[in-house]
């Protein structure tokens, strides 16, 4: 059965309205529904060129040459698929009940929007263990592939998600989608971020946080715990400690920014509290991600 609370009865129905769109020029073999640049043999008419010789003749435009008594070819944009793979964070960070259900909601939604569109998927969540991905084309697999993210374990990861990606990422993807929290060192970030344009030619970082992460409630004396390294620390919250964290956790965004801007890589920044729909029919279209 499929898990409710993840993906809606009505989702899919939804998402149908959206597709992917990219300017990468990376395309499978097999026929999908996302035009590419290069022109071939579908019935999706584009323009003219003039004829040159060696040229397929049936293709010569007779009305066009009766009107300029010179010889234009027919040309036709090819429909191939998009190849699309979508990375998972499963690091300890990412266990926050909101968060991680957002982020499985997002994969999902993703993926449904691929396959629906008759493109290639392929699915990573980046554990420990090496785990096949999931691979599969065609709108059919919808289930199959809600099950398989639903059935992902909670977050456990303790070791770097940056450092231990690489391995799950098949190449020459379209587009490559990476759902992370991005709370890693800045240094496991550039050495992640510098060799992902040879994996796909569009990139985008969905950067999932929540509104406790951007904005702390609590303040007295606590008890913090590094949800990742178990380390705890005794922190009495002041104005002046919560200045403090805001002024590094700025730091840290803009510094992954500047990465990201520097190897080509988009980076969307989406809050779990404002849940799904928000994310995929309001900031995924302003962002231009979808249409």
């Amino acid at each position: 059965m499929i898990n409710e609370k993840l993906v809606p009865k009505d989702w899919a129905g939804k998402l149908s309205r959206l597709s992917i769109t990219t300017k990468s020029k990376l395309r499978g073999q097999h026929k999908g529904s996302h035009r590419s640049q290069r022109f071939g043999a579908s019935l999706d008419f584009s323009d003219f060129r003039e004829y040159s010789p060696g040229d397929d003749v049936r293709q010569i435009d007779w009305n066009v040459y009766a009107r300029t008594d010179k010889y234009f070819i027919k040309r036709f944009l090819d429909e191939q698929e998009m190849r699309v793979h979508i990375l998972l964070d499963t690091t300890k960070s990412m266990g926050q009940p909101i968060k991680w259900t957002f982020a499985k909601q997002l994969a999902a939604s993703l993926g449904i929007l691929v396959l629906q569109r008759d493109d290639r998927l392929s699915f990573s969540a980046v554990s420990e263990g090496k785990k096949s991905p999931f691979r599969r084309k065609g709108a059919t697999y919808r289930k199959a592939f809600i099950q398989t993210i639903s059935d992902i374990e909670e977050p456990a990861m303790s070791s770097s998600f940056s450092d231990h990606a690489l391995p799950f990422l098949p190449k020459d993807s379209t587009v490559l989608f990476v759902i992370t929290d991005c709370l890693e060192s800045i240094e496991s970030w550039e050495r992640f971020l510098q060799k992902l344009p040879k994996f796909a030619g569009d990139i985008r970082i969905l950067q999932v946080v929540t509104g406790e992460e951007l904005d702390p409630s609590y303040g007295g004396d606590v008890q913090l715990e590094d949800i990742e390294t178990s380390e705890q620390v005794n922190v009495s919250i002041s104005s002046r400690v919560l200045e403090a964290y805001h002024q590094e956790r700025k730091e840290h965004q803009q510094r992954i920014e500047l990465l990201c801007h520097r190897y080509g890589i988009k980076l969307l920044q989406v809050n779990a509290d404002e849940g799904i729909s928000h994310t995929m029919f309001h900031q995924l279209l302003r962002a231009n991600w979808v249409q």
